[in-house]
């Protein structure tokens, strides 16, 4: 006798997380939320399904690093053209864009040669340092773009998800804290 339960449309259900991003430490943020994206909180985990949950971080703007991090901590992207190494530190890219949502429709098409079109992805989604750490803490297969797809990050406490918001992460504790 067979004890599976089966593919039910409540276990597979997608609940929406908001995480405070306010003075948390990056990296321990990108775990919880990468955990969350997984779906490894669910007893119904499977690695190559994907039943993972939305995740809305706030206050993405006063998340913290430790150590000297802010100053050293670089990341690099190529060009693809010689020489072309790009390095920026973590204060330059969280002043330049700490929230920017990559979007599926944000391509370009140019022509390389006459009547032959190239089609490039901008790759500016991964410049924000949650959405980099986070992308990093996922498993490298064709899920991670599709988990990173139900990652919203906002700059303020405002977002747009309210509504359908059922879990709150980091929100009671700050209370507790500021009644205190």
């Amino acid at each position: 006798m067979s004890q599976a339960i089966g593919n039910t449309a409540l276990a597979y259900a997608r609940v929406w997380h908001v995480v405070d991003a306010r003075q948390r430490v990056l990296g321990r943020l990108a775990t919880s939320v990468a955990t969350t994206l997984m779906g490894k909180h669910k007893p119904i985990y499977d690695p190559a399904s994907d039943c993972g949950d939305y995740v809305v971080v706030i206050n993405a703007k006063d998340v913290l690093v430790t150590g000297r991090k802010a100053e050293q901590k670089l990341y690099r992207h190529h060009t693809g053209y010689p020489g072309g190494l790009k390095e920026i530190n973590y204060e330059t890219l969280k002043e330049k864009n700490p929230t920017e949502v990559c979007k599926p429709d944000s391509t370009k098409w140019y022509l390389d040669m006459p009547g032959t079109q190239l089609f490039v992805m901008l790759s500016l989604c991964g410049l924000q340092p949650i959405r980099k750490a986070v992308s990093g803490m996922l498993p490298k297969n064709r899920l991670r773009d599709v988990r990173l797809n139900r990652l919203m990050i906002f700059e303020g406490s405002e977002h747009p998800y309210e509504a359908n918001i059922i879990k709150q992460h980091g929100l009671e504790q700050q209370q507790q804290q500021q009644q205190q």
